[in-house]
């Protein structure tokens, strides 16, 4: 082996070790586990989908004990869960930046197992994005997935840049292969709000939706060139659709001033900051374009 690939496998031993220091392994069962970040003193931030229960949590800290830990909130959007640990005090640990992440850049995900100690995986950065969102709506800015091969162990892992600094969280859970790195600054504003609330407010129109594909002599009618919609399969009594007087069979093409193409397309509007907005709509109704409003109202708590 040459020099200068075993100073390069020195430098990715002693990166993990120091990472390693600021990761826990979380687990609510007799078997398994997956990680987690001591994001700072007393809270730990992990993988919400990796999280199987609400109560009975406990994490393997960095020195070996196991402590018990509480669940503060979940965020299934972003795939954020925050725990809280009185015994995993600490010093926060050294954060990137994420926007400096390029195609190529050298990754490590660094988890730990309940017995066994520290996991790395060594990724490449195959796609960064200024900002896209997944299919649950959620905004991750910058968007960047990586090439590694991810064991459940390590779900819920730090993301460590050349610098050794965590950049993030890793999750497949928007990923149909590799992983993608939850950028530090949407965890920041997620744990911030979960600590304090619980939960993080979505927005809801009520109604239940279906991706449809517009018929070309329709469009062709109505002269509006997009090619799917989004027809309402159900409508919430009570909620912010009925009060509009949407009803099941309208197709949705615009809200918000913007065409709606995609499920996501609507989402994209639901952030927690839009709730009590009233936002414009257009629709098909009985083959023509209606013009409407509707005020975005708060998700009901444990709502889908």
């Amino acid at each position: 082996m040459s020099k200068e690939l075993i100073e390069l496998s020195n430098e990715l031993a002693q990166a993990t070790d120091r990472a390693a220091g600021s990761v826990v392994a979380v687990h609510t069962e007799r078997r398994g586990s997956s990680s987690g970040i001591l994001w700072r003193s007393g809270a730990i931030v992990t993988s919400e989908h990796a999280l199987r229960r609400d109560e009975e949590i406990q994490v393997t800290l960095p020195d070996g004990r196991v402590a018990s830990a509480t669940l503060a909130g979940r965020d299934p959007s972003t795939d954020i869960a925050v725990l809280k640990s009185a015994e995993a005090a600490g010093t926060a640990p050294e954060f990137g930046d994420a926007s400096t992440l390029r195609p190529g850049t050298l990754t490590l995900v660094v988890g730990r197992t309940r017995a066994s100690g520290p996991v790395a995986a060594l990724g490449v950065v195959s796609l960064v994005t200024p900002e896209r969102r997944t299919w649950t709506g959620a905004a991750l800015t910058p968007y960047i997935r990586l090439d590694v091969g991810l064991q459940p162990t390590a779900v819920g892992g730090a993301v460590i840049d050349a610098r050794g600094n965590i950049v993030g969280m890793a999750t497949p859970r928007f990923a149909r292969f590799g992983a993608i790195a939850v950028p530090a600054s949407t965890i920041n504003k997620i744990a911030d709000t979960l600590l304090q609330k619980g939960r993080v407010p979505h927005g809801f129109l009520g109604v239940g939706l279906q991706a449809v594909r517009l018929p070309d002599a329709l469009r062709e009618k109505l002269q509006w060139k997009e090619k799917s919609a989004a027809m309402i399969m159900e409508v919430h009594a009570g909620g912010s659709a009925d009060k509009t007087g949407l009803v099941i069979g309208d197709i949705l093409i615009s809200i918000g001033g913007s065409p709606v193409t995609r499920l996501e397309d609507i989402q994209a509007h639901l952030a927690g900051d839009a709730i009590g907005k009233t936002l414009p709509l257009k629709f098909i109704r009985g083959g023509s374009i209606q013009d409407g409003s509707i005020v975005v109202a708060e998700r009901p708590h444990g709502g889908d």
